[in-house]
């Protein structure tokens, strides 16, 4: 069998590759040459996936790149992993996966098996994908192709989480579609979860995100919160995480970051109000995370003031770009809007992530781009006033910093077990 995957992203690469190991024949497609370029030499642009492992499938021809979508008339099935992200009005942007539809439909054999794995409100594989799908070929959704969605499950940090072992949830167009869809992952995952139909199956992945985002905005809340008791939150989440049942932990941070914690839930949001229903525990947990940078802000200057610093003309870095830890994935990542706010306030910042030695150029964030991360070593350490611990990297060695730095701003908890001079850390 030969299949395409169209975005090879954080989600499209990973899973092509797990086909390309399954003895599946896969054509991955992409409008960045210079990836598929890469990819075709045998090169990794990803952290956690090896160039060896690449090199391989590419030498056996179980997988090659490629930026023509005409090739798609060569393939059994396409799955499309392209970005769902928002507008700068917070409304979703299917652009991406409308464009893809319609640079793959006039390709598309007869018989074929379209399946859309990203993150989307419900409603848009069965009706905007699936229109501009019948219109480019000429053919009808369930009777001359088959359609399906399947929510990506990627935990790109997690060494232990593999495409293969993630139950895979499926829905399609009609029990047809549903059944070739199922053939396909078949192929490749351990185990298939099958809902009743394409709506079902976008929806499980939005509750996924959105019980994150409701949690994750509870622990920050409550931070703060217990924070003006003098109560330590960290100290709380591994008391209660004792609790064997009707429990699971959560933890605070800076802000939310990645392409589907800060972007997905706002999907529902939109969807809803076609409905007229509201979402208030989405908007308000939205709230509550996008506050969060300006609460790290307080502290930061909190913390030059017992100094007697201000936080204008200050030096500040910033340690971890990516927005979670072990990854080299800094998309929507909190530390670019701490970034922006102390540079706003006068101060001169500065990062370190062993992960990402350049910022690319971004939309929101364009004037940080060419930046380089700082070496690490106890004269650029000490050379700053304050150091803001945003994202806690497993590389980097905490009790270096205690030992360098000047004063520390932790949100992630980094500093817990280092020996360090008393005052010098600050929670946030």
């Amino acid at each position: 069998m030969k299949i395409a995957v169209v975005g090879l992203g954080y989600v499209g690469l990973p899973l092509s590759l797990q086909f390309a190991r399954s003895c599946v024949t896969v054509l991955g497609l992409d409008v960045d040459a210079t990836k598929v370029q890469l990819l075709n030499e045998g090169q990794s642009y990803i952290k956690h996936i090896e160039p060896s492992t690449i090199a391989e499938l590419v030498r056996s021809g179980k997988f090659s790149a490629s930026t023509e979508f005409s090739r798609i008339k060569e393939v059994e099935a396409v799955i499309i992993c392209v970005p769902t992200p928002l507008t700068k009005n917070r409304e979703p942007d299917i652009s991406f996966v409308i464009n893809t539809g319609r640079a793959v439909a006039p390709y598309l054999s007869k018989g074929a098996l379209v399946v859309l794995e990203s993150t989307t409100y419900p409603g848009t594989t069965d009706e905007d994908l699936r229109v501009v799908l019948e219109e480019g070929s000429g053919m009808k959704a369930g009777l001359d192709f088959h359609l399906a969605f399947s929510p990506e499950r990627e935990d790109p940090a997690n060494r232990e989480s593999k495409v293969k072992s993630i139950p895979k949830v499926v829905g399609g167009y009609t029990q047809a579609c549903l059944a070739r869809a199922m053939s396909l992952y078949g192929q490749a995952i351990d185990e298939l979860v099958p809902v009743s139909s394409c709506r079902v199956a976008e929806a499980t992945k939005l509750l996924e995100n959105i019980f994150r985002s409701v949690n994750i905005a509870l622990v920050n809340e409550l931070k703060i919160v217990y924070g003006a008791m003098g109560i330590d939150i960290w100290e709380v989440i591994e008391a209660a995480k004792t609790k064997p049942f009707g429990f699971m932990p959560f933890y605070p941070g800076p802000g939310l970051g990645g392409h589907c914690i800060p972007i997905d839930p706002f999907y529902l949001t939109w969807k809803a109000r076609e409905f007229g229903q509201r979402t208030r525990f989405i908007e308000l947990a939205g709230e509550i995370n996008t506050r969060m940078p300006e609460h790290i802000l307080n502290r930061v200057a909190d913390a030059l003031n017992s100094q007697r610093k201000a936080l204008n003309s200050s030096k500040i870095l910033v340690v971890g770009l990516a927005y979670k830890p072990n990854v080299d994935d800094e998309r929507e990542s909190p530390s670019y809007v701490l970034m922006d706010l102390v540079s706003q306030r006068g101060a001169e910042v500065e990062y370190h992530d062993p992960y990402v030695p350049m910022i690319k150029p971004t939309r929101e964030h364009a004037r940080f781009a060419g930046k380089k991360s700082v070496d690490w070593n106890a004269g650029n350490i000490a050379s700053f006033d304050l150091v803001l611990i945003a994202t806690n990297h497993a590389c980097v060695n905490y009790q270096e910093l205690a030992d360098w730095a000047r004063c520390i701003v932790d949100t992630r908890n980094a500093m817990a077990s280092v020996q360090v001079a008393p005052g010098k850390v600050w929670k946030a």
